[in-house]
């Protein structure tokens, strides 16, 4: 524990200015997001450029693909969520939808994870690919406005705090820790939201 205590404590020293801000701007996009306001996409964008280079230097390349798609998804979320000029109404997805979504991100990932391997590009071959391919078909259900985003990201945030702290970026992985409790507050939020505008029985 105390070993660990000390890795953490030496991460955080040695964190530069860059990956505070995304931290911050992180923060921010999400709890945005959560309270449905269009501008958690600008702080998204920005957070997720930083990110994109770190996990590139940090040897997690599907990562750092993941990340630029954030950025371009970022645009996309603006301008989904401005119109109509009005907050974005919360719904959910049938699961025929997300059987086929799952299998269509498992699959490639298994596909990517063999050719990370083979060429040594990724410190977690599957768990690497299985985190971009589901973090694109998630932020396509955030853009949506689909309950069900948030269980997906509780699940990449949880994998991703295991990939951020075992390649010793502590604040990243910190910055995935405020994820998952936003997640799950988010979670409860937009469950009580969608049922109040349920038609009643």
């Amino acid at each position: 524990m105390a070993e660990f205590t000390q890795k953490v404590l030496e991460g955080f020293r040695a964190t530069g200015a860059a990956e505070w801000v995304a931290v911050v701007a992180g923060v921010i996009y999400i709890v945005l997001i959560m309270r449905r306001n269009r501008a958690g996409w600008v702080a998204g964008g920005i957070s997720s450029t930083i990110l994109t280079v770190l996990a590139i230097r940090a040897q997690l390349p599907m990562q750092a693909a993941l990340q630029a798609f954030y950025v371009a998804a970022a645009v996309y979320g603006w301008w989904s969520w401005s119109s109509p000029a009005r907050t974005p109404q919360i719904g959910v997805w049938h699961w025929k939808g997300h059987v086929l979504a799952l299998a269509a991100c498992v699959l490639p990932s298994l596909a990517l994870s063999w050719l990370l391997a083979r060429e040594g590009y990724s410190a977690f071959p599957f768990l690497d690919s299985f985190v971009a391919c589901t973090g694109l078909f998630t932020t396509w259900l955030v853009a949506r406005v689909y309950l069900e985003n948030w269980l997906y990201w509780i699940v990449i945030d949880t994998i991703s705090i295991y990939m951020f702290v075992s390649q010793g970026l502590m604040v990243t992985a910190l910055l995935f820790v405020i994820y998952l409790g936003i997640s799950i507050t988010g979670l409860c939020t937009w469950w009580q939201t969608w049922r109040r505008a349920q038609p009643a029985p």
